[in-house]
Protein backbone atom coordinates (compact mmCIF):
# COMPACT_ATOMS: atom_id res chain seq x y z
CA UNK A 1 0.00 0.00 0.00
CA UNK A 2 1.44 3.42 -0.93
CA UNK A 3 1.87 6.32 1.44
CA UNK A 4 -1.36 8.10 0.32
CA UNK A 5 -3.46 4.97 0.86
CA UNK A 6 -1.99 4.44 4.32
CA UNK A 7 -2.76 8.05 5.26
CA UNK A 8 -6.38 7.69 4.08
CA UNK A 9 -6.74 4.47 6.09
CA UNK A 10 -5.33 6.11 9.19
CA UNK A 11 -7.66 9.10 8.70
CA UNK A 12 -10.71 6.82 8.45
CA UNK A 13 -9.67 5.00 11.61
CA UNK A 14 -9.25 8.28 13.45
CA UNK A 15 -12.63 9.60 12.19
CA UNK A 16 -15.09 6.68 11.85
CA UNK A 17 -18.00 9.13 11.28
CA UNK A 18 -16.40 10.19 8.03
CA UNK A 19 -16.38 6.56 6.87
CA UNK A 20 -20.08 6.23 7.77
CA UNK A 21 -20.88 9.38 5.79
CA UNK A 22 -19.18 7.98 2.71
CA UNK A 23 -21.18 4.78 3.01
CA UNK A 24 -24.41 6.77 3.32
CA UNK A 25 -23.62 8.79 0.21
CA UNK A 26 -22.85 5.63 -1.72
CA UNK A 27 -26.11 3.95 -0.63
CA UNK A 28 -28.18 7.06 -1.45
CA UNK A 29 -26.60 7.30 -4.88
CA UNK A 30 -27.48 3.66 -5.56
CA UNK A 31 -31.07 4.21 -4.37
CA UNK A 32 -31.44 7.26 -6.62
CA UNK A 33 -30.18 5.31 -9.59
CA UNK A 34 -32.58 2.49 -8.74
CA UNK A 35 -35.61 4.86 -8.44
CA UNK A 36 -34.66 6.62 -11.70
CA UNK A 37 -34.40 3.33 -13.56
CA UNK A 38 -37.87 2.33 -12.29
CA UNK A 39 -39.62 5.64 -13.09
CA UNK A 40 -38.05 6.32 -16.49
CA UNK A 41 -40.06 3.76 -18.59
CA UNK A 42 -43.54 4.84 -17.36
CA UNK A 43 -42.61 8.51 -17.66
CA UNK A 44 -41.39 8.02 -21.23
CA UNK A 45 -44.52 5.99 -22.08
CA UNK A 46 -46.81 8.63 -20.57
CA UNK A 47 -44.99 11.38 -22.43
CA UNK A 48 -45.28 9.54 -25.73
CA UNK A 49 -48.99 8.85 -25.10
CA UNK A 50 -49.74 12.49 -24.27
CA UNK A 51 -47.78 13.61 -27.33
CA UNK A 52 -49.70 11.20 -29.54
CA UNK A 53 -53.06 12.34 -28.11
CA UNK A 54 -52.10 16.00 -28.56
CA UNK A 55 -50.97 15.34 -32.13
CA UNK A 56 -54.17 13.50 -33.03
CA UNK A 57 -56.33 16.19 -31.40
CA UNK A 58 -54.56 18.88 -33.43
CA UNK A 59 -55.00 16.85 -36.62
CA UNK A 60 -58.71 16.32 -35.89
CA UNK A 61 -59.25 20.04 -35.28
CA UNK A 62 -57.15 21.39 -38.17
CA UNK A 63 -58.32 18.86 -40.77
CA UNK A 64 -61.90 18.36 -39.56
CA UNK A 65 -63.34 19.25 -42.96
CA UNK A 66 -61.27 16.49 -44.54
CA UNK A 67 -62.43 14.03 -41.88
CA UNK A 68 -66.13 14.92 -41.95
CA UNK A 69 -66.58 15.38 -45.70
CA UNK A 70 -65.35 12.53 -47.90
CA UNK A 71 -66.26 13.28 -51.54
CA UNK A 72 -63.56 10.94 -52.88
CA UNK A 73 -64.50 7.89 -50.81
CA UNK A 74 -64.64 5.36 -52.39
CA UNK A 75 -61.90 6.24 -54.90
CA UNK A 76 -62.94 7.76 -58.25
CA UNK A 77 -66.30 8.89 -56.82
CA UNK A 78 -65.93 12.29 -58.44
CA UNK A 79 -65.68 10.70 -61.88
CA UNK A 80 -68.96 8.76 -61.57
CA UNK A 81 -71.53 9.32 -64.34
CA UNK A 82 -75.33 9.15 -64.33
CA UNK A 83 -75.21 7.07 -67.51
CA UNK A 84 -73.32 4.29 -65.73
CA UNK A 85 -76.34 3.66 -63.48
CA UNK A 86 -79.15 4.23 -66.00
CA UNK A 87 -79.89 0.50 -66.36
CA UNK A 88 -80.38 0.19 -62.60
CA UNK A 89 -82.92 3.05 -62.35
CA UNK A 90 -85.93 1.09 -63.63
CA UNK A 91 -86.88 3.50 -66.39
CA UNK A 92 -86.53 6.67 -64.31
CA UNK A 93 -84.65 9.25 -66.37
CA UNK A 94 -82.16 11.41 -64.51
CA UNK A 95 -80.50 14.52 -65.84
CA UNK A 96 -77.68 16.63 -64.49
CA UNK A 97 -78.45 20.29 -63.93
CA UNK A 98 -76.27 23.05 -62.54
CA UNK A 99 -77.05 25.99 -60.29
CA UNK A 100 -75.08 28.79 -58.67
CA UNK A 101 -74.86 29.21 -54.90
CA UNK A 102 -75.00 32.70 -53.38
CA UNK A 103 -71.20 32.89 -53.20
CA UNK A 104 -70.78 32.02 -56.88
CA UNK A 105 -69.84 28.34 -56.48
CA UNK A 106 -71.32 26.09 -59.19
CA UNK A 107 -73.28 23.14 -57.81
CA UNK A 108 -74.42 19.97 -59.60
CA UNK A 109 -77.90 18.49 -59.25
CA UNK A 110 -79.42 15.20 -60.38
CA UNK A 111 -83.08 15.73 -61.28
CA UNK A 112 -85.89 13.31 -62.20
CA UNK A 113 -89.71 13.64 -62.39
CA UNK A 114 -92.67 11.27 -62.46
CA UNK A 115 -96.33 12.06 -63.11
CA UNK A 116 -99.44 10.78 -64.79
CA UNK A 117 -100.95 14.18 -65.36
CA UNK A 118 -102.94 14.87 -68.49
CA UNK A 119 -102.08 18.13 -70.18
CA UNK A 120 -105.55 19.60 -69.66
CA UNK A 121 -105.25 18.98 -65.89
CA UNK A 122 -101.86 20.60 -65.32
CA UNK A 123 -103.28 23.84 -63.97
CA UNK A 124 -105.01 22.01 -61.12
CA UNK A 125 -102.23 19.45 -60.56
CA UNK A 126 -100.19 19.41 -57.36
CA UNK A 127 -96.40 19.45 -57.72
CA UNK A 128 -94.26 18.05 -54.91
CA UNK A 129 -90.52 18.79 -55.15
CA UNK A 130 -88.28 16.59 -53.00
CA UNK A 131 -84.86 18.11 -52.33
CA UNK A 132 -82.48 15.31 -51.34
CA UNK A 133 -79.33 15.88 -49.27
CA UNK A 134 -76.90 12.95 -49.29
CA UNK A 135 -74.62 11.56 -46.60
CA UNK A 136 -71.01 12.65 -46.14
CA UNK A 137 -69.30 10.17 -48.49
CA UNK A 138 -69.29 9.44 -52.21
CA UNK A 139 -71.16 10.89 -55.18
CA UNK A 140 -74.80 11.06 -56.27
CA UNK A 141 -74.88 8.57 -59.20
CA UNK A 142 -74.54 5.38 -57.06
CA UNK A 143 -77.50 6.62 -54.99
CA UNK A 144 -79.80 7.09 -57.97
CA UNK A 145 -80.99 3.43 -58.22
CA UNK A 146 -82.34 3.50 -54.63
CA UNK A 147 -83.89 6.94 -55.15
CA UNK A 148 -85.43 5.61 -58.36
CA UNK A 149 -87.17 2.87 -56.37
CA UNK A 150 -88.98 5.57 -54.40
CA UNK A 151 -89.94 7.47 -57.55
CA UNK A 152 -91.17 4.25 -59.20
CA UNK A 153 -93.37 3.53 -56.19
CA UNK A 154 -94.72 7.08 -56.29
CA UNK A 155 -95.38 6.68 -60.01
CA UNK A 156 -97.33 3.46 -59.48
CA UNK A 157 -99.50 5.03 -56.79
CA UNK A 158 -99.63 8.46 -58.36
CA UNK A 159 -102.99 10.15 -58.75
CA UNK A 160 -103.67 11.73 -62.15
CA UNK A 161 -103.41 15.16 -60.55
CA UNK A 162 -100.00 14.98 -58.85
CA UNK A 163 -96.42 15.33 -60.03
CA UNK A 164 -93.21 14.52 -58.16
CA UNK A 165 -89.75 15.90 -58.89
CA UNK A 166 -86.70 14.73 -56.98
CA UNK A 167 -83.76 17.14 -56.86
CA UNK A 168 -80.64 15.45 -55.50
CA UNK A 169 -77.99 17.94 -54.37
CA UNK A 170 -74.28 17.37 -54.83
CA UNK A 171 -72.54 19.48 -52.19
CA UNK A 172 -69.66 21.70 -53.19
CA UNK A 173 -66.52 19.64 -53.65
CA UNK A 174 -68.59 16.50 -54.34
CA UNK A 175 -69.08 14.76 -57.70
CA UNK A 176 -68.90 17.48 -60.41
CA UNK A 177 -69.62 20.43 -58.11
CA UNK A 178 -66.96 23.09 -57.68
CA UNK A 179 -65.48 24.40 -54.46
CA UNK A 180 -64.63 22.77 -51.13
CA UNK A 181 -67.11 21.47 -48.54
CA UNK A 182 -67.79 23.27 -45.27
CA UNK A 183 -70.88 23.80 -43.12
CA UNK A 184 -71.30 27.40 -44.26
CA UNK A 185 -70.77 26.53 -47.93
CA UNK A 186 -73.13 23.54 -47.91
CA UNK A 187 -75.73 25.75 -46.25
CA UNK A 188 -75.50 28.05 -49.27
CA UNK A 189 -75.81 25.02 -51.59
CA UNK A 190 -78.97 23.90 -49.79
CA UNK A 191 -80.53 27.37 -50.04
CA UNK A 192 -79.76 27.49 -53.78
CA UNK A 193 -81.31 24.03 -54.32
CA UNK A 194 -84.51 25.01 -52.47
CA UNK A 195 -84.68 28.17 -54.57
CA UNK A 196 -84.28 26.04 -57.70
CA UNK A 197 -87.06 23.69 -56.58
CA UNK A 198 -89.50 26.50 -55.81
CA UNK A 199 -88.80 28.72 -58.81
CA UNK A 200 -87.08 26.92 -61.66
CA UNK A 201 -89.37 23.88 -61.52
CA UNK A 202 -92.53 25.96 -61.34
CA UNK A 203 -94.46 26.30 -64.57
CA UNK A 204 -96.75 29.24 -65.41
CA UNK A 205 -100.36 28.84 -64.28
CA UNK A 206 -99.54 25.78 -62.14
CA UNK A 207 -100.26 25.36 -58.47
CA UNK A 208 -97.48 26.37 -56.01
CA UNK A 209 -94.82 23.71 -55.53
CA UNK A 210 -94.78 21.87 -52.19
CA UNK A 211 -91.16 21.42 -51.09
CA UNK A 212 -90.07 18.46 -48.96
CA UNK A 213 -86.50 18.26 -47.67
CA UNK A 214 -85.08 14.72 -47.45
CA UNK A 215 -81.74 14.34 -45.69
CA UNK A 216 -79.78 11.16 -45.07
CA UNK A 217 -77.24 10.95 -42.22
CA UNK A 218 -75.34 14.27 -42.22
CA UNK A 219 -77.84 15.36 -44.89
CA UNK A 220 -80.53 15.33 -42.18
CA UNK A 221 -78.54 18.07 -40.45
CA UNK A 222 -78.36 19.95 -43.76
CA UNK A 223 -82.14 19.61 -44.17
CA UNK A 224 -83.04 20.83 -40.66
CA UNK A 225 -80.53 23.69 -40.85
CA UNK A 226 -81.85 24.77 -44.26
CA UNK A 227 -85.42 24.71 -42.95
CA UNK A 228 -84.39 26.70 -39.88
CA UNK A 229 -82.69 29.29 -42.10
CA UNK A 230 -86.05 29.79 -43.80
CA UNK A 231 -88.05 29.85 -40.57
CA UNK A 232 -87.94 33.65 -40.27
CA UNK A 233 -89.15 34.10 -43.84
CA UNK A 234 -92.63 35.47 -44.26
CA UNK A 235 -95.25 33.64 -46.25
CA UNK A 236 -94.42 34.14 -49.91
CA UNK A 237 -96.74 35.86 -52.35
CA UNK A 238 -98.09 32.57 -53.67
CA UNK A 239 -99.33 31.75 -50.17
CA UNK A 240 -97.16 28.65 -49.74
CA UNK A 241 -94.77 27.90 -46.89
CA UNK A 242 -91.05 27.65 -47.78
CA UNK A 243 -90.86 23.97 -46.74
CA UNK A 244 -93.82 21.62 -46.29
CA UNK A 245 -92.05 18.55 -44.91
CA UNK A 246 -88.84 17.17 -43.41
CA UNK A 247 -87.80 13.58 -44.02
CA UNK A 248 -84.86 12.74 -41.75
CA UNK A 249 -83.25 9.40 -42.62
CA UNK A 250 -80.80 7.96 -40.05
CA UNK A 251 -80.23 11.41 -38.48
CA UNK A 252 -77.90 12.28 -35.64
CA UNK A 253 -78.35 15.10 -33.14
CA UNK A 254 -75.13 16.98 -33.98
CA UNK A 255 -71.49 16.46 -34.94
CA UNK A 256 -70.57 16.98 -31.29
CA UNK A 257 -73.04 14.29 -30.19
CA UNK A 258 -71.52 11.90 -32.74
CA UNK A 259 -68.02 12.73 -31.49
CA UNK A 260 -69.07 11.66 -27.99
CA UNK A 261 -70.79 8.56 -29.38
CA UNK A 262 -67.68 7.49 -31.29
CA UNK A 263 -65.44 8.12 -28.26
CA UNK A 264 -67.59 7.19 -25.22
CA UNK A 265 -64.59 6.68 -22.91
CA UNK A 266 -64.31 9.71 -20.63
CA UNK A 267 -60.54 9.36 -20.37
CA UNK A 268 -60.10 9.92 -24.12
CA UNK A 269 -59.47 13.59 -25.00
CA UNK A 270 -61.18 13.49 -28.43
CA UNK A 271 -64.70 13.67 -26.96
CA UNK A 272 -63.82 17.06 -25.46
CA UNK A 273 -62.99 18.72 -28.79
CA UNK A 274 -66.51 20.14 -29.15
CA UNK A 275 -65.48 23.78 -28.52
CA UNK A 276 -63.03 23.54 -31.43
CA UNK A 277 -65.56 22.29 -34.00
CA UNK A 278 -66.19 24.44 -37.09
CA UNK A 279 -68.90 22.07 -38.32
CA UNK A 280 -71.89 21.49 -36.05
CA UNK A 281 -74.96 20.37 -38.05
CA UNK A 282 -76.98 20.58 -34.86
CA UNK A 283 -80.50 19.37 -35.71
CA UNK A 284 -81.77 19.96 -32.19
CA UNK A 285 -80.83 23.65 -32.37
CA UNK A 286 -82.31 23.84 -35.90
CA UNK A 287 -85.62 22.34 -34.76
CA UNK A 288 -85.85 24.87 -31.95
CA UNK A 289 -85.22 27.69 -34.42
CA UNK A 290 -87.85 26.18 -36.67
CA UNK A 291 -90.44 26.29 -33.91
CA UNK A 292 -89.74 29.90 -32.94
CA UNK A 293 -91.10 32.04 -34.50
CA UNK A 294 -93.78 29.56 -35.49
CA UNK A 295 -94.98 30.86 -38.86
CA UNK A 296 -95.25 27.44 -40.51
CA UNK A 297 -95.00 23.83 -39.38
CA UNK A 298 -93.26 21.32 -41.64
CA UNK A 299 -94.52 17.78 -41.18
CA UNK A 300 -91.58 15.63 -40.03
CA UNK A 301 -90.72 11.94 -40.42
CA UNK A 302 -87.70 10.41 -38.67
CA UNK A 303 -86.50 7.10 -40.10
CA UNK A 304 -84.03 5.04 -38.08
CA UNK A 305 -82.16 1.88 -39.04
CA UNK A 306 -82.68 -0.87 -36.47
CA UNK A 307 -79.13 -2.17 -37.01
CA UNK A 308 -77.46 1.18 -37.57
CA UNK A 309 -73.74 0.60 -37.20
CA UNK A 310 -72.86 4.31 -37.06
CA UNK A 311 -75.55 6.36 -35.31
CA UNK A 312 -76.84 5.29 -31.86
CA UNK A 313 -80.61 4.78 -31.72
CA UNK A 314 -80.85 7.25 -28.86
CA UNK A 315 -80.11 10.15 -31.20
CA UNK A 316 -83.21 9.68 -33.37
CA UNK A 317 -85.28 9.29 -30.21
CA UNK A 318 -83.82 12.50 -28.82
CA UNK A 319 -84.79 14.40 -31.99
CA UNK A 320 -88.32 13.01 -31.76
CA UNK A 321 -88.64 14.09 -28.12
CA UNK A 322 -87.30 17.56 -28.95
CA UNK A 323 -89.84 17.91 -31.78
CA UNK A 324 -92.68 16.81 -29.51
CA UNK A 325 -91.64 19.26 -26.80
CA UNK A 326 -91.71 22.04 -29.41
CA UNK A 327 -95.14 20.99 -30.64
CA UNK A 328 -93.95 19.99 -34.09
CA UNK A 329 -95.81 17.37 -36.13
CA UNK A 330 -93.38 14.42 -35.97
CA UNK A 331 -93.43 10.66 -36.46
CA UNK A 332 -90.55 8.21 -35.93
CA UNK A 333 -90.25 4.78 -37.57
CA UNK A 334 -87.53 2.20 -36.96
CA UNK A 335 -86.82 0.12 -40.08
CA UNK A 336 -86.17 -3.53 -39.18
CA UNK A 337 -82.93 -5.27 -40.20
CA UNK A 338 -81.59 -2.11 -41.87
CA UNK A 339 -78.04 -0.82 -41.66
CA UNK A 340 -77.17 2.89 -41.82
CA UNK A 341 -77.41 3.15 -45.61
CA UNK A 342 -80.19 0.60 -46.19
CA UNK A 343 -83.35 2.38 -45.01
CA UNK A 344 -84.56 3.43 -48.47
CA UNK A 345 -83.68 0.01 -49.92
CA UNK A 346 -85.69 -2.01 -47.38
CA UNK A 347 -89.35 -2.40 -48.29
CA UNK A 348 -90.50 -1.10 -44.87
CA UNK A 349 -88.39 2.03 -45.19
CA UNK A 350 -89.40 2.65 -48.79
CA UNK A 351 -93.07 2.19 -47.87
CA UNK A 352 -92.74 4.75 -45.07
CA UNK A 353 -91.05 7.25 -47.42
CA UNK A 354 -93.70 6.82 -50.14
CA UNK A 355 -96.59 7.14 -47.66
CA UNK A 356 -95.04 10.29 -46.22
CA UNK A 357 -94.55 11.90 -49.65
CA UNK A 358 -98.04 10.90 -50.75
CA UNK A 359 -99.41 12.97 -47.90
CA UNK A 360 -98.57 16.26 -49.65
CA UNK A 361 -100.97 17.68 -52.19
Amino acid sequence: MNTLGRRAGVELLRHPSTAWTVKQITLMSKRRLSVSSILTPPLVFTGLLVSLWTYKCLIMVIFQNKIIYMPSVPPFSRSERIEDYANQCGGITWKEDRIMAADGVEIALAVASVDGIKEEMRKEAAHVAIVYFQGNGGALPPRLPSLSLVLKALQRENSPSKRYTLVAVSYRGYWTSRGHPSEHGIGLDAAAAIRYARRELHRPNEQPIRVVLWGQSIGAGVATSAAAALSTSVQEKDGGSPVSGLLLETPFVSVRAMLMAIYPQKWLPYRYLGPFLRNHWDSRVALRALANPRTWWPKTLILQAANDELVPSSQGLELEETSQELGLDVKRIVVSNALHNEVAVKSQGRRAIVDFLNGFS
